[in-house]
């Protein structure tokens, strides 16, 4: 669980707790993990992570989502502005109905800030889980032919396989195809970090360039995965179960 970033524990978490399938504390356990505390921090004053979920329940929604942006791909976002750029910066944040909660790290300790956020289309899972294979295909290619193995072994042998995912817990209710793709997204971008780390082994700046033009459409196809993975609004329909106590 503690691989997953502070957003998708959120909303994993907190769609389980919306359609009845968890309670407040495992909520709170599962998205604080090793940290002190959080905070929330909304324009009309202090808040918390419940009252943020029950509001959102009030307001009819089943589900949490997060998305995952970066400079140049707000992926998951529509705006308005001042939520982009908060969650470009931060590399990601939660969706509710009306609102985003974007989360910084401060020490042990979490500041979400709760901004205004225009409602976006949900992900195709589908379609993220395809485009990070085929992109996944194409940099393994492209590495091989740039001897990648002679450079990073691991990065090599991790690259092929397909199957390896980040093994994480996920709360009842979600889709394990979910889980697994989540899993692929979270190990696929610890790849390509360990990848761009050191250009060391290139023959010359221009391989280099090549080695990261390779992996920067794998590490956006991750981020997308990832967000898919996090929207229950593009999961299949959720069954039915009973009420938690």
């Amino acid at each position: 669980m503690s691989a997953l970033p502070v957003s998708a524990r959120l909303a994993w978490w907190g769609t389980a707790w919306l359609r009845g399938l968890a309670g407040p504390d495992e909520v709170l356990d599962a998205v604080h993990g090793d940290d002190v505390t959080h905070v929330v921090s909304a324009s009309d004053g202090p808040s918390s992570l419940l009252l943020e979920l029950a509001a959102a329940r009030n307001a009819g929604a089943d589900g949490v989502a997060a998305a995952f942006p970066a400079p140049g791909d707000p992926a998951g976002l529509r705006g308005p502005r001042e939520l982009t750029t908060a969650a470009v910066e931060a590399g990601e944040v939660v969706l509710l109905p009306g609102s985003g909660l974007v989360p910084r790290q401060v020490g042990r300790a979490v500041e979400w800030t709760v901004l205004p956020a225009e409602r976006r289309p949900p992900p195709d899972l589908g379609d993220a889980d395809r485009q990070l294979r085929a992109v996944l295909l194409t940099a393994a290619n492209l590495l091989a032919d740039l001897d990648v193995a002679r450079w990073q072994p691991l990065v090599a042998d991790e690259l092929h396989d397909l199957r390896t995912a980040v093994p994480l817990l996920a709360p009842a209710g979600t889709p394990p195809r979910c889980v697994d793709l989540a899993g692929r997204a979270l190990h696929l971008e610890a790849v390509v970090e360990l990848a761009l780390r050191d250009d060391g082994g290139a023959l010359s700046a221009g391989e280099a360039g090549i080695r990261r033009a390779a992996l920067e459409p794998l590490e956006r196809a991750a981020r997308h995965a990832l967000t898919a993975a996090c929207s229950p609004d593009g999961w299949p329909p959720a069954p039915a179960g009973p009420a938690h106590r």
